[in-house]
């Protein structure tokens, strides 16, 4: 996971806090807030589950024609 998106994550949590703090927890605004953070650590999620590419991978794709990167299909 990028420290990017943590830096962004408790950016916007700040923000939510001083939001809800301001037109309170009951508000739309401060839902909309915390509705941002919640986006935020689901793309995280994401980032943290999606597989890294194995060596072969990052090869093949550098070097497509490789006899190594061959597809054959029935």
């Amino acid at each position: 996971m990028s420290n990017n998106i943590q830096d962004a994550i408790q950016q916007e949590l700040e923000q939510a806090r001083a939001t809800c703090d301001t037109s309170g927890s009951n508000s739309p605004e401060c839902a909309a807030a915390w509705d941002a953070v919640e986006e935020l650590q689901a793309e995280a999620s994401h980032q943290k589950q999606s597989k890294p590419k194995n060596s072969l991978e990052v090869y093949c794709d550098a070097n497509p024609d490789a006899d190594e990167c061959r597809v054959y299909e029935d």
